[in-house]
């Protein structure tokens, strides 16, 4: 039972007051939701699994790495979890400043137990959509990657609206080399038409400018 709520995601409780972990792990168990605790940023930095799915729950203001200097750490090296605040002070800019850089929700404690759960769920959705658009990211860089530079010539021209035949004069080859290439690309990428071409070549664009 475990390990298939931990496939589901994990619920990664930081705060340093125990009595607050235990009371969040007793809750989320209660939903059957998995979690693994941790007493501040540092010890989920040392401890927390890198590839960790699921969602954080975290205090803002914490002894050493506050909740917050730990949200923009996350957002540096590249760790999307979600996070949900839960603080013992009601301070409007630094609620603000923790949704502006992503927080799923910001609560003060004590919270209502109900709508906690119902922002982790969301969280926990919000962390699959991600995963699997980032596995969809990973293999369409994988398919660009087996195309060879004249490949990735054609599709760039392709995509732009070229016919087989602009391609052939710009590029000062064959209508029956375009032909084979741009069937190539076709291939390669896994677009079963021009439009899923173009859409493939557009999020392609995206992902790598936001690396």
């Amino acid at each position: 039972m475990t390990e298939q709520l931990a496939q589901e995601g994990t619920v990664f409780i930081v705060d340093d007051d125990p009595s607050i972990r235990r009371a969040l792990s007793r809750l989320f168990a209660s939903v059957d939701l998995a979690s693994e605790t941790y007493e501040g940023g540092d010890d989920f930095l040392t401890r927390a699994p890198r590839q960790g799915r699921g969602c954080i729950v975290l205090d803002i203001k914490m002894p050493g790495l506050t909740g917050l200097d730990l949200q923009r750490r996350l957002l540096t090296d590249g760790i999307e979890l979600p996070v949900i605040f839960v603080t013992a002070h009601a301070d409007v800019p630094l609620a603000v400043r923790a949704i502006k850089d992503g927080a799923v929700e910001v609560f003060t404690k004590p919270f209502d137990d109900q709508k906690l759960i119902e922002a982790v769920h969301l969280a926990m959705a919000r962390d699959r959509a991600n995963h699997r658009l980032r596995l969809e990211d990973g293999e369409l860089k994988t398919r660009y990657g087996t195309l060879t530079d004249r490949q990735r010539t054609v599709m760039d021209l392709v995509v732009i609206g070229h016919l087989n035949r602009e391609i052939a004069e710009t590029l000062g080859t064959s209508l029956k080399t375009v032909k084979v290439h741009r069937g190539q690309v076709m291939r390669k990428m896994g677009a079963a038409s021009l439009a899923e071409l173009v859409r493939k070549s557009v999020r392609l664009a995206g992902s790598i400018v936001h690396e």
